[in-house]
C-alpha cells in the first residue's frame, strides 16, 4: 500500500495525534530546526489544522489551532521552550523553506488529492 488515499482516516488521525503528543513532549526540538530539516514545524501543523477546519465549515482561529498543537497558548510555549535562533539555524531554515516554495504548487496538489473527503462537495463535485 503506497497510495496515501487508501490509508484509513482513523489510522491517519491516530498517527497524527501521536505525532502531536511526541512534539509536545519534545520541547527541545526547536521549530527553527524542524523548518531547517523538513520545511515544516508546529506552526505549520497548526496552520494546516486551521485550513482543514475551515474547509469542514468549522473554522478555528489561529490561536486555537496553535493551542491544539502546543497543548498550551503559543505565547506560553514560546516563553518556556523557544530559544533564540542562531544565524546558522536561520540560514538552514531559509534554504529549506525555499524548497517548499519551489514545490508548493505540487505539494498543494498532492495534499488536495490525498484528502478529498475534507473538501465540501461544491469543491469536489463540479455539478454542485
Amino acid at each position: 500500500m503506497t497510495d496515501l488515499n487508501t490509508l484509513d482516516d482513523k489510522v491517519a488521525a491516530a498517527a497524527f495525534r501521536r505525532l502531536v503528543r511526541h512534539l509536545r513532549h519534545r520541547t527541545d526540538a526547536q521549530n527553527v530546526d524542524m523548518m531547517g530539516l523538513s520545511g515544516f514545524c508546529r506552526n505549520c501543523l497548526s496552520d494546516w489544522i486551521a485550513e482543514a477546519s475551515a474547509k469542514q465549515g468549522t473554522p478555528l482561529a489561529k490561536d486555537e489551532a496553535r493551542e491544539i498543537i502546543y497543548g498550551m497558548p503559543y505565547a506560553e510555549w514560546k516563553s518556556k521552550h523557544q530559544e533564540p535562533a542562531s544565524p546558522e539555524q536561520l540560514a538552514r531554515m531559509n534554504e529549506s523553506v525555499a524548497k517548499n516554495l519551489h514545490d508548493s504548487e505540487l505539494l498543494d496538489e498532492a495534499l488536495d488529492q490525498s484528502f478529498p473527503a475534507s473538501d465540501p462537495p461544491s469543491m469536489t463535485d463540479p455539478a454542485s
